[in-house]
Formats: structure tokens, C-alpha cells, sequence
């Protein structure tokens, strides 16, 4: 069950967001491939559901998942027109204090032009689900216990009330959680939650991380095709795949050095 994380789309992006962003005509082709290869689209909290029910049976043959982290404002202008020409629903995961007004609420550093609330309510009524992607985007792992619960607390509370829909899924700011993390994303009413992974997710999967492939700039359709079929995935993402293991042992000792040291 391939899920697919893409961040910005946009023929223009900044320096800090070119490496993950998506050409809008890529992102079209994708989709058409998709679409013709006889995929069938689902948001994340309904594949989730199907998981974390054991009725992974009642699922669709070839189902997929398109998801978008932080909700940048070309989600909006580019993502979403290609999105319901195709009638494909998708998951965008929100940064809240990132938001272009979220005013008092404002929080973190946001890397681009960010939607507005009334383009994520816009999202929520035409039927883009909603998740939580942490208040200010820190690196959750790394968070003290009381900070941790406000980043995700105050995130789903917010995203629930501006939204005006409710939230029950997220995903990890720079793809990274723990033990201890996904404890309080359970503790807060999140039921499913996304990590990175570079993996097809299967029922295998602990719900609370539950592993996507990037789709990126270099992603060329080649590459693309074969990673949402499942052919040779650890291969074609077996740098990041590397990487992410390397930083997941140094994360863990940052933490632990964090908790003998005063700060």
C-alpha cells in the first residue's frame, strides 16, 4: 500500500524547499499514472481505519495515499484544481502556527508562503482531510515531556476548531518519532500517525508509524512507477533509507545526553 508524501508544488520554489518540491506537471503525470494504472485513491485516516480494524480485506485491490506535510499555500493554488479534476482525495498534514494568519498563534520559522485558515477549511469541505504535523514544527523527538504535549495538543485543538472538522491523524515533523512520542500522539486522540521510512506500508505496520515514500523534485517517473508498485523499493531508496537509519542512532543519544545535562 504505497503512501506518497509530497511537500510543495510549485515550477518556483525557495532554495530551503527545492530538494522536496514537485513540478505541478509531474505532480499531474503522477496522478494519471495512478489513475490509469487502476489505483484507488484513499485519504490516510480511511487506509488507517482499515488497518487498525483488521479490515484490511475491505480494502481496494490497488489503493494509495497521497499525502502533503506542512500546508504550504501551493497546495492550495496548484495541488488541489490537479487533485479534484482527478477526484482523488489526499491528506494534508498541517503545521498551525506556520499558517500565513495564524496571528497570536504564530510559531516555528515556516520555509515558504503558507495556506491560510480559510484555504485549510476551503481543503477540509471538499473533502481533503485534515491531519496535525506539530505546532511549530520542532524535532518532537527532542522535546521535553511538557513540550511535547503541547506541540501536539495544541496543534489537533486548533486544527479542530479553525477547521471545523475533526482530526485524527498526523504526521511526524522531519519524519521522526520514539517510543515516548508516539505515546503521547496516542495520549492526545491521534489514532494513526505517519512516519517516512521509504517503505510500502503494510498491515505489518505499527498504526502510530506507519511508513511512506518521498516523492521529490528527482523523482523521475521511472522511479516513480516502480516505487508505487512495489518493485525494488529498498534499492531506489536505499540512500535515504541509510541516512535515516544512521540519524535515527544519533537522535537517540542527543535525547539522552538532553536529560543529564541542565538546560
Amino acid at each position: 500500500m504505497p503512501i506518497l508524501m509530497y511537500h510543495s508544488v510549485t515550477d518556483q520554489p525557495k532554495d530551503e524547499t527545492r530538494a522536496l518540491s514537485v513540478r505541478p506537471s509531474d505532480f499531474a503525470e503522477q496522478l494519471a499514472y495512478l489513475a490509469e494504472s487502476g489505483f484507488t485513491p484513499l485519504t490516510f485516516g480511511a487506509l488507517a481505519a482499515a488497518l487498525h480494524h483488521d479490515r484490511s480485506g475491505a480494502l481496494p485491490d490497488k489503493p494509495v495515499v497521497v499525502t502533503f506535510d506542512d500546508g504550504y499555500a501551493d497546495f492550495h493554488a496548484q495541488a488541489l484544481p490537479i487533485l479534484e479534476r482527478r477526484r482523488f482525495p489526499a491528506t494534508v498534514f498541517v503545521t498551525s502556527g506556520w499558517l500565513a494568519d495564524a496571528g497570536a498563534d504564530a510559531a516555528g520559522r515556516p520555509l515558504d508562503d503558507m495556506l491560510t485558515w480559510g484555504q485549510v477549511r476551503e481543503a477540509a469541505q471538499s473533502g481533503i482531510e485534515i491531519g496535525g504535523h506539530s505546532h511549530s514544527h520542532p524535532q518532537l523527538d527532542q522535546l521535553r515531556d511538557a513540550e511535547l504535549r503541547d506541540e501536539l495538543r495544541r496543534n489537533k485543538g486548533l486544527l479542530e476548531e479553525r477547521a471545523g472538522a475533526p482530526v485524527a491523524t498526523m504526521a511526524y515533523p522531519f519524519g521522526y518519532s520514539s517510543a515516548r512520542v508516539r505515546r503521547e500522539v496516542r495520549a492526545a486522540g491521534y489514532t494513526a500517525a505517519c512516519a517516512v521510512a521509504n517503505a510500502v506500508a503494510a498491515d505489518r505496520h505499527d498504526v502510530l508509524a506507519v511508513p511512506r515514500l518521498t516523492v521529490a523534485r528527482s523523482t523521475g517517473m521511472d522511479k516513480f512507477r516502480r516505487a508505487v508498485e512495489d518493485r525494488g523499493v529498498p534499492l531506489l531508496y536505499l540512500k535515504e533509507r541509510a541516512l535515516t537509519k544512521g540519524y535515527a542512532v544519533v537522535r537517540r543519544a542527543r535525547y539522552a545526553v538532553r536529560q543529564v545535562v541542565p538546560q
